[in-house]
Parts: structure tokens; C-alpha cells; sequence
């Protein structure tokens, strides 16, 4: 009998899991992980890890599996917390959840659960794994996206290896959330109705920057509003050698300062804010709603727009350092000036959008057909065919 490590998180999702695998015939254990013990950075007065640990204890419990709770929290705080203070630093926006899973779930938690003596791990990501059996008799595995258009999180996945995958299981992939509800209604498991889980992976609810106010400190600086007319924004583009030009063109960010705009308010620190933002700006009195542009952690200056369209938030192009470019099938890795027509997102839940990749010597662009809103850096990119996610990488 194959023996399986389920993540129990206290929600839904793990907890049908969990049902799915044992009716399969696999001995399930289930792991619950503690991320968070580290009162010197408050995240939340609610101290939700102990009611979903208490849940994922009754689950285990009706479903006659062993379980137990292993503390995570040193490696999450250095593998997870700590990027994610370094990168806002540098003005970077990172995305701590595809990290958890790099990092955390798929990298220390299978650790342990191999140790265990487990064959596999299984997770209640809604992706699926797809498997090609080669010709010298090795596999390739393919990490497909879930069948529920609305719940697909292949995207939280983007970063997993070929070795990883070999390890991992996803039971509820070919499910949508209304059947994995209506599951563990059926089977009387405390967790049916129970809400998704909001907030950083694992630590649950968090208020973003009072959070990083305890590493990284207020600092007062100006908000600029820049008119969509500026020189930034105009429509002339010079003649180009090659499609390196072009794109290097392309994928540059339009570079700001105090003199572009008129300072309409003050902020707390820039490097609070992202690409893209609406909230917390407490700016009035414009036609249309501020957007944050462009921030300047060195100068501590937030860079606006009126309304969400903007020119400032839109580019066509956008770049991967090689260092930062990860292929899920390695197989399909392109070479220094080769192409390919993918479909790409660049955030969790973004509608498919048609781009080419194009390989050069240090990284690889990322041209979309058409322009997108608020690219953000630190953020992942991820493309596919088809339904197969293939490749991802951080932004630069």
C-alpha cells in the first residue's frame, strides 16, 4: 500500500483530500504545519493557526488517520518572511504564497514527510499532474491546470520542479468547489462550511503594511500625481536594429521624477506600496481615483495617476533575469534567440493572455499581444500551452 502525507490545513480543500485518497486505498497520514510562533512580528490578533489546527485534528480523527502537528515556523520565517521584508525593501512586490510552496511545502515539509516513509505528498491545490511516459522509460510530469475555471491554482505552483512533482498528488484537480463542498457535507467533515482562507499562506489574516512597519520603518515622503499627457507617455518610438531593441524598448519602465507631476499628499513610505495600488493613498479631491505608477524607495517618492486606465500602467513587455527564470519541463526550455507563443498571467485569477517568449543570453522576455495593467516587479510571471503550466519567472 503506497503511503501518502496529506497537509491538513483546517480547511475544506485538504480535508476532501484527505476522504479522496484514503477511499483510493492509499495509508494517509495528516500533517498539519505551524508556520507562525514569532511574537517579535505580530500578524494578526487572532491567532488562527489554533482553531485550524483543532479542525484539522477533528478531521483526521473522523477519517481514522494518524496525525500531528510539525512546527515550520524557523524555516518560514527565513525562507518566507524574511524575502518578503528584503524585497519590499528594494521596492519589490513578492508573492509569498508561490513561495510557500517552493519552499515550504514541496521542499521541507516533504522532507519530512519522505522521512516519514511516505511515497508521496498531496496537497488541496485545485491543479492536476499529468504524466508522459518517455522512450527510454523515464517520466515526465506535467503540472495541469484545475478543472474548476474559477478555483485553477496552478499559478501558486509555478515554481515547482520536475523532482517535486514526481512527489506530489492533487486529488481535488478534477473536482470544482461546489462538488469538493457537497464531498465533505456527505461525509460529515467539520470543515464543509467552513471559508477559504484569506491572507499570507499559512499564518492567515494580514494587514500588509502594519506588518512591515515592524522591520521596515515609516518614513514621510510625497505622493506626485503625473498627467497621463506626459512626455513619458508619448507615442514616438525610435527605429530598431533588431527584436532585441525593440523589446529592451518595450519592456523599460518609464522613468519619473518630483518634476513630471505636483505633489498631492504625503505617505508613510514607498516602499508600502505597489504597482497598481488604490488603497491607502487618503488622497481627494481628483475626477478619478489615484493609482500608484512607479514607486522610488531611494527617494521615497510614490508616483500616481488618475483612473485605471492610465498610460502609466500599462506595458507590453516585461523581463526575467536568467537567475530568475524557472522551467517546469525543462525538456521545453528554449535556447539563446529561440521563441515561443504561450499563453501568460501575470497574477493568480488574470484571464490567460496571449504572449511570445522570447530567450536571450541573461533572461528571457515576456511580449504580450496586448498591454497589461500594473506589471509589477517581484511578482511571477508564469506561461503555458495549452493546459500545461511549462515555465515562470520572477519580474524584474
Amino acid at each position: 500500500m503506497k503511503k501518502v502525507v496529506v497537509g491538513l490545513s483546517g480547511g475544506v480543500d485538504s480535508s476532501v483530500t484527505a476522504h479522496l485518497l484514503k477511499e483510493q486505498g492509499y495509508e494517509v497520514i495528516g500533517l498539519f504545519m505551524k508556520n507562525w510562533v514569532d511574537d517579535s512580528v505580530i500578524i494578526s490578533e487572532e491567532c488562527p493557526w489554533v482553531e485550524d489546527s483543532n479542525d484539522a485534528l477533528i478531521v483526521a480523527e473522523k477519517l481514522g488517520i494518524p496525525f500531528q502537528t510539525v512546527d515550520l515556523s524557523t524555516e518560514y520565517k527565513e525562507r518566507i518572511v524574511d524575502y518578503m521584508f528584503s524585497e519590499y525593501e528594494k521596492g519589490r512586490t513578492p508573492n509569498p504564497d508561490v513561495l510557500c510552496n517552493r519552499e515550504i511545502k514541496f521542499d521541507v515539509f516533504l522532507k519530512i514527510a519522505l522521512q516519514l516513509g511516505a511515497d508521496f505528498v498531496a496537497t488541496g491545490h485545485y491543479c492536476r499532474k499529468g504524466v508522459i511516459k518517455n522512450d527510454d522509460g523515464s517520466e515526465t510530469y506535467q503540472l495541469l491546470a484545475g478543472k474548476d475555471p474559477n478555483k485553477d491554482q496552478s499559478y501558486f505552483l509555478c515554481q515547482l520542479s520536475q523532482e517535486q512533482l514526481s512527489k506530489a498528488l492533487f486529488p481535488i484537480g478534477e473536482l470544482t468547489k461546489p462538488e469538493v463542498r457537497k464531498i465533505a457535507a456527505k461525509n460529515n467533515l467539520v470543515t464543509a462550511e467552513k471559508k477559504d482562507s484569506q491572507g499570507l499562506c499559512f499564518i492567515g489574516k494580514v494587514h500588509l503594511p502594519e506588518f512591515l512597519q515592524q522591520k521596515l520603518k515609516p518614513k514621510k515622503g510625497v505622493i506626485v500625481e503625473v498627467p497621463s499627457d506626459a512626455s513619458q507617455f508619448s507615442n514616438s518610438v525610435p527605429s530598431f536594429q533588431n527584436k532585441k531593441e525593440e523589446l529592451a524598448f518595450s519592456a523599460e519602465k518609464p522613468i519619473y521624477s518630483e518634476t513630471d507631476g505636483r505633489v498631492v499628499g504625503e505617505h508613510q513610505g514607498a516602499h508600502y506600496f505597489t504597482i497598481g495600488q488604490r488603497k491607502g493613498l487618503n488622497v481627494g479631491g481628483t475626477k478619478e481615483p489615484l493609482f500608484v505608477i512607479d514607486t522610488d524607495v531611494d527617494k521615497n517618492i510614490i508616483y500616481t495617476g488618475q483612473g485605471k486606465s492610465h498610460p502609466g500602467l500599462f506595458r507590453n513587455t516585461l523581463f526575467v533575469n536568467e537567475d530568475e527564470l524557472h522551467w517546469v519541463r525543462p525538456d521545453l526550455a528554449l535556447e539563446t534567440d529561440d521563441s515561443m507563443e504561450v499563453m501568460a498571467r501575470i497574477r493568480y485569477r488574470q484571464p490567460l493572455q496571449k504572449a511570445t517568449l522570447y530567450k536571450i543570453e541573461n533572461g528571457l522576455y515576456v511580449d504580450f499581444e496586448d498591454k497589461q495593467s500594473a506589471i509589477t516587479e517581484g511578482q511571477f510571471v508564469a506561461w503555458y500551452l495549452g493546459e500545461e503550466l511549462i515555465g515562470s519567472g520572477v519580474i524584474s
